[in-house]
């Protein structure tokens, strides 16, 4: 049956709620009522009520004895999937361990780049008592900190202009961001502080792919007090070394950038 270009839009739309609708769900909100749902999302009542039978339905939410609604055991599938894809072979693991030991204790983190933003994919927690908490699969700026210059630094000017029109704040802010990513492309390594979020920095170098394609980025992070300028660029011999190990173990040759 053919459909029109407003029933499509309609269907996207849908979709895109649905998936709003999900991610509502977090470690710290392991269940939601339709109530806080309707709240959080700001959709109408009728369509909340549509999309979460529609998901219970497909598994991916299940309604629970006391009225409130849990992620689906269908997403299990989906979570093993994912696991699979992005889990790192034992020497990457290896090499992230000992870019934390060699950078007394702070922590590191795999970044690739999703659609505008970014996501860490794989990390070692530090040993620092004070350390800046990321989590597996959370979505950041891409248009922020030291990982992402190093991710756009692959990209064409086209996509920075993209990304600092989606996320740009000030009038100047994409004339900045160029600035960044082209040192970032320039010196082959960036670093940020205070750009995401108060009080934390970090320092990043590209991992490469197929024909020196950047396809994810290594970083180190903390507060601000342990990642100065001058301190941070001691660390891009350790991060340089561990990313050229990581580019020849090839694990990431399927990763968007």
């Amino acid at each position: 049956m053919h459909k029109t270009a407003g029933e499509g839009a309609d269907g996207v739309r849908s979709v895109l709620r649905a998936l709003d609708l999900l991610a509502l769900f977090d470690e710290s909100h392991r269940s939601r009522t339709v109530r806080e749902l309707i709240d959080e999302s700001g959709l109408a009542k009728s369509t909340v009520v549509r999309l979460v039978a529609t998901l219970e339905q497909r598994g991916l939410l299940w309604s629970r004895g006391d009225g409130r609604l849990a992620p689906g055991a269908g997403l299990l599938r989906w979570a093993a999937l994912a696991q699979n894809t992005w889990r790192l072979p034992p020497e990457a693991v290896e090499c992230l361990r000992e870019v934390s030991v060699r950078s007394g204790g702070e922590s590191s983190r795999i970044y690739v780049r999703q659609g505008l933003g970014r996501v860490c994919v794989a990390q070692h927690e530090g040993t620092q008592p004070l350390r800046h908490v990321v989590r597996i699969g959370e979505e950041m700026p891409l248009a922020a900190g030291a990982a992402g210059h190093v991710l756009l630094s692959g990209c064409p000017e086209e996509f920075v202009h993209t990304v600092a029109e989606a996320f740009g704040r000030e009038a100047d802010f994409e004339e900045a961001l160029a600035r960044r990513v082209r040192a970032a492309r320039e010196q082959g390594w960036a670093h940020s502080d205070g750009e995401r979020e108060d009080g934390v920095a970090g320092v990043a170098v590209p991992v490469a792919g197929e024909a020196g394609r950047v396809v994810a980025a290594l970083a180190l992070g903390g507060p601000s007090n342990r990642f100065a300028a001058q301190r941070a660029e001691a660390f891009v011999p350790v991060l340089v070394e561990a990313a050229g190990q990581l580019t020849a173990l090839r694990f990431l040759e399927g990763g968007e950038a």
